[in-house]
């Protein structure tokens, strides 16, 4: 067998920093395929841990609300993530019509992020808003302008959102005197969802990507026994459903096991939570979430070197 000599061993760890690294992703089969192909393009092991699923919710009240808004009633439609881009594009397949359709010209869109924006052209809308440094709710409503009467128009704002929705938009949008109508689009459950309610719509643009071979599946019992041998190594917390899922059936969590939020609302919740957060990832991305387990791999492996013998 031929040895790497130092260089070439450094550019081997440079580019593949996450070798040995076994990886519980903390998200459905569906929306894990662009982290998984990125934690193995890093060199890591992942496997999945889905925690939390979604349904639709009652469809009356969604109806009612996305008549409203062909009809034109709001100036303003919010979609704070890709779940309601689905949860919205199913209720206009099983209405027999496109989202295309249902948002009139008149209607401006925000969301909250590039990915957003991506998923939505690809759906033939065009994101009027969307922040791109803090790509969250708050980093919305800091770029939300002030409503001005003198402007004309409605001051009618239509959140589609999830049951558990924080009310960090709706708070925001009405101190800027917007008046925020809240419906809600789908239900985050516990893994799995129930047959028949289950939020199955496809998107044009897969953000969740595909990965790039089959990857593992563990239930939260079989991760958190994993988790206590030392088995895996780091848990990515992809929300804070995940998080408040992780503190109920895997903590507590040894401090060897690296934990990691893909955005400041997850970091925030995992610690309200009593579990101790080893980064944050800088953008909620596959690439940043690799980033910042990097970082904190190596931080940890440095300071266990340290460690007297």
């Amino acid at each position: 067998m031929t040895e790497l000599g130092d260089g070439a061993a450094t550019l081997a760890a440079s580019s593949r920093p996450l070798a040995g690294l076994r990886v519980a992703v903390t998200r459905s089969v569906d929306r894990a395929g662009a982290l998984i192909s990125a934690l193995q393009d890093a060199g890591a092991d992942p496997v999945l841990v889905p925690l939390i699923d979604f349904e639709m919710s009652d469809n009356a009240l969604l109806s009612a609300a996305l008549r409203r808004l062909a009809a034109g009633e709001y100036r303003w439609l919010v979609i704070s993530s890709i779940t309601t881009v689905r949860a919205l594009k199913q209720w206009c397949e099983s209405a027999g019509t496109t989202l295309v359709d249902v948002i009139p010209s008149s209607t401006a869109v925000a969301t909250i992020g590039p990915t957003s924006v991506a998923v939505l052209a690809a759906e033939g809308i065009h994101a009027l808003l969307a922040p791109v440094d803090v790509q969250s709710a708050a980093g919305l409503v800091a770029l939300w302008p002030d409503f001005s009467p003198a402007d004309g128009g409605s001051n009618k704002v239509l959140l589609p959102q999830s049951n558990i929705a924080e009310p960090t938009l709706v708070n925001g949008l009405a101190a800027k005197g917007w008046t925020p109508e809240v419906v809600t689009a789908y239900k985050t459950v516990n893994y799995p969802a129930h047959d028949g309610l289950r939020l199955t719509a496809s998107l044009e643009l897969r953000a969740g990507g595909q990965s790039q071979e089959l990857q593992e599946i563990l239930t939260p019992a079989q991760a958190a026994g994993e988790i206590r041998a030392g088995a895996i190594h780091a848990v990515v917390l992809a929300s804070g459903s995940a998080a408040r899922r992780t503190a109920e059936t895997m903590a507590p969590l040894p401090e060897n096991c690296l934990l990691i939020a893909i955005g400041e609302p997850t970091r925030a919740e995992a610690e309200r939570l009593g579990m101790n957060v080893a980064a944050t990832a800088e953008h909620p991305t596959p690439e940043g979430i690799v980033a910042a387990l990097t970082q904190a791999h190596t931080i940890f492996h440095t300071l266990d070197s340290q460690e007297p013998s």
